[in-house]
């Protein structure tokens, strides 16, 4: 059970990283070609945003081992 749970953080923090690292590097793309004339920092500052809010949202996910995706849990109390 907790090597689901594990996997299922790991695939959720793996698909985000991938998520926000493009979105990241598409804004900085278009902000290199359209403001900064065809700068590179903004692409590298785009994608070091993406990687650093996936990895705050990674560290989130693992230090809550409660917090169950998608569940409703019943309470059992007659």
């Amino acid at each position: 059970m907790a090597e689901d749970e594990i996997s299922k953080k790991v695939e959720r923090c793996l698909a985000d990283t991938v998520v926000k690292l493009g979105a990241g590097l598409g804004l900085g793309i278009v902000f290199s070609v359209v403001i900064f004339k065809r700068r590179v920092w903004p692409i590298t500052f785009g994608a070091g945003m993406g990687i650093g809010m996936a990895y705050a949202n990674c560290q989130n996910d693992f230090q809550s081992p409660y917090l169950m995706y998608g569940k409703f849990v019943k309470d059992q109390s007659p």
